[in-house]
């Protein structure tokens, strides 16, 4: 599989990572929505023989607009390139999302970013994209500078089940009601946590079944439970196990919501490693338990429950 080629920024680039056909959005989650709008450029790609371009924004716009809303990414940048690159994306654009951009008027946007910077040959949006300052900017006035500046558009159709258009909020949804199953068929493959391993006070390892712990960060949380998971570990090994996502309310001083996962016949030290876990199944909600005895005859339980699972075809 080729690499991916990731590029922050529009100005002063040059040649050889000019010219591509890109879909432009946000692409959180790049869900099976988002890849149709990939695939529509990546058709003009092969027709005009160019490079396939992808074009999101750091921060998201949301988090730019709104950074009192509450944590809500479904991946970092690296797992968006990542999948990216299995799509076949020659390069990831990162164009920053500081006052210049977000000031531009779509015409300027069109202009300067899309046409002067980065030399689209080919833009694809989705049916609802919007862009410029004050999201003035739509697929019609898209196809408007595209003939004026040079370049083509194409826009995709909503695409879901019964009429209802896959889009990066029912995956939020999906997750937050502990349906982590529904996420990864909007998606196209599960929903992951990535994150470097925390060391803690390993109360897991002394209870005998010792924990990776990765903070939830910018990521939207799902229910507070426990889950079936599959985890990578970064030199590609992946080891099935049993996760709980919450504040842990039989182990006093835990405040932020974690990630700890036990990786089923695993011993050995991940501590600052990067993890990558997979939401398989909900198993329960997060309980709060009389005892550290009860809490772990129950997580015994769990990751029993959790094998079964995770067994199955």
């Amino acid at each position: 599989m080729k690499r991916i080629r990731v590029i922050r920024g529009w100005k002063d680039l040059s040649d050889g990572d000019r010219g591509a056909a890109v879909a432009m959005g946000s692409f959180d989650g790049v869900h099976l929505g988002h890849q149709q709008v990939i695939e529509l450029a990546a058709r003009a790609a092969d027709d005009l023989g160019a490079p396939l371009g992808v074009i999101t924004f750091d921060p998201h716009p949301r988090v730019y607009f709104r950074p009192e809303e509450p944590a809500f990414r479904l991946m970092k940048t690296d797992q968006q390139a990542r999948a990216l690159e299995k799509l076949n994306v020659d390069i990831l654009y990162v164009l920053p999302l500081e006052p210049e951009l977000a000031g531009m008027t779509d015409r300027e946007f069109a202009t300067d970013v899309l046409h002067r910077g980065l030399g689209a040959r080919h833009v694809a949006v989705g049916f609802d994209n919007s862009f410029g300052k004050g999201r003035s900017g739509s697929p019609a006035t898209m196809r408007q500078y595209g003939a004026e500046l040079g370049f083509g558009v194409s826009v995709a159709e909503p695409v879901g089940d019964g009429g209802e258009k896959f889009s990066s909020t029912q995956v939020r949804d999906a997750l937050r009601d502990g349906r982590p199953e529904v996420a990864a068929e909007i998606l196209g493959r599960p929903f992951a946590i990535e994150g470097p391993v925390q060391r803690g006070r390993q109360l897991g390892r002394k209870l005998g079944f010792p924990t990776a712990n990765v903070d939830l960060a910018d990521y939207v949380s799902p229910r507070f439970g426990v889950y079936a998971v599959r985890t990578r570990l970064s030199d590609g090994r992946q080891f099935d196990g049993v996760a709980n996502i919450g504040v842990n309310p039989t182990v006093q001083g835990v405040t932020r919501p974690l990630l700890e996962v036990w990786l089923f016949d695993f011993d050995e030290d991940i501590y600052d490693r990067v993890i990558e876990t997979d939401l398989v199944a909900f198993l329960r909600p997060e309980e709060k338990f009389d005892s550290l005895e009860v809490m772990t005859e129950q997580v015994t339980r769990d990751a029993d429950n959790a094998r079964r699972v995770l067994s199955r075809p």
